[in-house]
């Protein structure tokens, strides 16, 4: 086995290789750039290498400062992770040239399978099926233009080399393949250094399920069950689960025997996954093969017990499987959330700063991989597990330079329904302040009916969110909990606050029992009697809630008991009441005694200032182009610009038809949010 492995990657997944190194007993060497200089896998790593500048193609893809490392610390393999360098032929091929282990597969598989067109042609010649498209390279937008009358709208134009939803776009008119086509070049040539795109049919009202692979160099390969990843963001995957609500057992067979057979097929020998559209019919059709671990991949190790990095590190070692395809089996459920740094009231628009407060929920192992990967053979009723694979920590930055994840946030559960309730908790728990991120959306789609149902497809956010997301609107039962939470609290902090240091208890103030609470333009007038035990609070209309909590004030979050249920809510303080955030929902809760109550509705509400004349810059980011000229008249929908933020392109459109008056920013500036790009008349 290797002594020592270098990790040619950063952030979470950097952080995730470490652990199971470490548990392997083989130490580890870290690389970083001048961003992350005291990033979370710098930290962790036993050694730690400065390869250049901030922007990826400057260090952490520069195949000469990775091999440089290599050399300086004498590490016997490398481990890749998904993203930059971990499909790159080259790297592969330079790695053996210098007689260093390649955690992932041969080079020829890389080959074979990385290059999207080259791995449709050998699926179709292996049988298997294919989605309709040109496999043929674009050559320029007129082509694009012809390519997708020829297939008929919708299409996707797709980097050859891409991966993570960069280079994609989806074109429904002549217009969007021309501007989906230079977006997509842009993209694919600054994420992969290889710009070149095809063109394939874009299936309507999918749902995207993956089956992962794991071979060794033996001849032996096996399938580890399938992953639901239809909840999708511009082709980005957000939320993830293992099995599919979908697949029955026998089309999961179907899968998991083509995949494998694909594999073996271009030899392959490492963990990989095939991705698969799959329609209504339970059809399925071939997309590509990710030669790489994916981002996804905790949710299979936690309903299998077979920790994946340890398989591919053994695997790389020349190792033989040590297991059969019949000694795989699946328990319980698995479900992570994708953590970002983008705002979702933006539009889910990248976010950049200081996490002045990171504190995710604490982790608990239970599972088939509860105990050091020792397996259990059947799920138990009730138990549950929260793993949280992140590369950040309290207080640490979020640079523009590089992918916006923030973690992965992932629940077990013995059933789906356990294992999405755990997540709705692990969720609420979950503190992070100083950025914007997509937590409240994610907590929202956990209590969406179509996602609890199962019942999503790829279009999921498209459809149901089709104006962006701006918050929950939250039922009258947990309104009412938490109001009648915030009344408790509430109470608790004025008592708290009327004890005057030196002073006896019988000189503090009198605190009433009868309070307003306004939340959600709801008021509900309540009346609290305390005792040694905990609250009961009684609303105007006769309706009870009996509460417990050990909150105290100034505690960020609530772990409250009411009526015998869990309630988490997160806790921050505003003037007269409290910030509360939980399910997905943002609340100014008011907590007035009657008369605060009655003299507050007399008090106007204060304006938002009108910003429709201006053209703000959605958040941090480098300005690629400016479309139009002073004076130029545009229309609705017409681009404006391009700014580019964590390697993605967002063309910022006109909202209305108007007349440009004034251009204040131009290519190659860097603004910050809703710094003024543009005026108009």
């Amino acid at each position: 086995m290797f002594k020592k492995i270098l990790i040619a990657n950063r952030g979470e997944i950097a952080c995730r290789v470490i652990k199971t190194a470490r548990k392997m007993g083989i130490a580890t060497v870290a690389i970083y750039s001048d961003a992350d200089r005291n990033a979370l896998h710098v930290k962790m790593a036993d050694e730690a290498v400065h390869i250049g500048p901030a922007p990826a193609n400057q260090s952490y893809i520069v195949i000469d400062k990775v091999m440089d490392a290599i050399r300086a610390t004498g590490a016997e393999a490398v481990h890749p992770g998904y993203g930059f360098l971990s499909e790159n032929a080259k790297f592969a091929e330079a790695l053996e040239a210098e007689g260093v282990a390649f955690v992932g597969p041969p080079k020829g598989a890389i080959e074979a399978m990385g290059d999207k067109i080259t791995s449709k042609k050998i699926a179709q010649e292996a049988g298997v099926s294919t989605v309709p498209g040109v496999m043929g390279l674009i050559e320029d937008a007129d082509d694009a233009v012809k390519i997708s009358n020829e297939i008929g709208y919708p299409v996707m134009i797709k980097a050859s080399a891409g991966g993570g939803g960069k280079g994609m776009r989806i074109a429904w008119s002549d217009e969007e393949a021309r501007e989906g086509f230079q977006s997509s070049k842009n993209e694919a040539a600054s994420s992969f250094g290889d710009d070149r795109l095809f063109i394939e049919k874009f299936v309507t009202q999918p749902r995207h399920i993956e089956i992962q692979v794991l071979c060794d160099s033996h001849g032996n390969g096996v399938y580890l069950g399938e992953r639901e990843c239809s909840i999708q963001r511009r082709n980005q995957k957000v939320i993830e689960e293992a099995p599919s609500p979908f697949l029955d057992e026998e089309t999961r067979r179907a899968m998991g025997e083509q995949a494998v057979a694909l594999a073996q097929a271009v030899d392959y020998a490492s963990a990989g996954t095939v991705e698969f559209i799959v329609d209504g019919e339970k059809n399925f059709y071939f997309l590509e093969m990710n030669t790489r671990l994916q981002v996804e991949h905790p949710v299979t190790e936690l309903i299998t017990g077979v920790d994946l990095v340890e398989q591919m590190i053994r695997v790389a070692a020349g190792e033989t499987l040590s297991m059969t395809q019949d000694e795989v089996s699946l328990s319980g459920w698995a479900i992570e959330s994708r953590l970002y740094a983008e705002d979702p009231y933006r539009g889910f628009l990248p976010s950049i700063g200081r996490l002045t407060s990171y504190r995710p929920p604490e982790e608990v192992a239970a599972g088939p991989l509860a105990e050091n990967g020792k397996w259990q053979d059947e799920a138990r009723e009730g138990d549950t597990a929260v793993r949280n694979d992140t590369g950040v920590y309290d207080g640490g930055e979020i640079s523009m330079y590089y992918d916006p994840m923030i973690a992965k946030l992932c629940t077990w559960g013995a059933n789906r329904e356990t294992a999405i309730e755990a997540m709705r908790v692990a969720l609420d728990s979950f503190e992070i302040e100083g950025i914007g991120h997509n937590l409240p959306f994610l907590s929202a789609v956990m209590d969406h009916p179509k996602f609890v149902a199962g019942e999503m497809t790829t279009a999921f956010i498209a459809e149901e969110y089709p104006e962006g997301f701006d918050g929950v609107e939250l039922d009258e039962d947990t309104l009412r909990r938490i109001a009648a939470s915030c009344a408790a609290m509430h109470r608790v902090a004025e008592i708290r606050r009327t004890r005057v240091s030196g002073r006896m208890d019988n000189h503090e103030r009198h605190v009433g029992d009868t309070w307003v609470v306004t939340l959600q333009n709801r008021s509900f007038e309540v009346r609290i009697a305390a005792d040694r035990d905990g609250s009961t609070v009684t609303f105007a209309d006769g309706g009870q809630h009996r509460l417990t909590s050990a909150w105290t004030p100034g505690d960020s979050l609530a772990r409250l008991d009411v009526d015998g249920a869990p309630l988490v809510l997160k806790v921050g303080k505003v003037s007269g009441g409290f910030r509360i955030r939980n399910r997905g929902a943002d609340l100014k809760v008011h907590v007035r005694t009657p008369r605060q109550a009655e003299l507050a509705a007399l008090m106007p509400e204060k304006q938002a200032p009108d910003t429709s004349k201006l053209l703000l810059c959605p958040m941090p980011g480098l300005v690629v182009n400016i479309n139009v000229e002073v004076g130029a008249e545009v229309q609705e929908g017409q681009a404006l610009c391009t700014v580019e933020a964590m390697k993605m392109e967002n063309i910022l459109r006109a909202e209305k038809r108007a007349v440009v008056s004034k251009i204040n920013a131009g290519p190659g500036d860097s603004l910050a949010v809703d710094e003024v790009i543009m005026e108009f008349e």
